[in-house]
C-alpha cells in the first residue's frame, strides 16, 4: 500500500452523532464512515437529553472541522 492510499484510507467520508438512552442516562455516540466501513464510539453520558444534544452537536462539529466545507442547508 502506498502512502497516498494509506492517507485516503484514513480519510472519513462522513460523521454522525447518535443519542441513546441506557440505564437512566443519555449516551452520545460518534459514528465515522470510512471507505472500508463505519466505526462507532461511545463518547459520553449525560443526565438530561438536552445536555446530550448539546454535547453531540459539539462533537459532530469538532469531528467535521478538518473535512472540506459541506453545505448543511444553512
Amino acid at each position: 500500500m502506498t502512502s497516498e492510499n494509506a492517507s485516503n484510507h484514513d480519510t472519513p467520508l462522513g460523521v454522525a452523532t447518535l443519542i441513546g438512552y441506557e440505564r437512566g442516562q443519555w449516551i452520545v455516540y460518534l459514528e465515522v464512515a470510512f471507505p472500508d466501513g463505519v466505526r462507532r464510539h461511545r463518547i459520553s453520558a449525560h443526565r438530561t437529553r438536552r445536555m446530550a444534544e448539546i454535547a453531540a452537536d459539539m462533537y459532530r462539529r469538532s469531528a467535521m472541522r478538518d473535512t472540506p466545507f459541506r453545505d448543511e442547508g444553512l
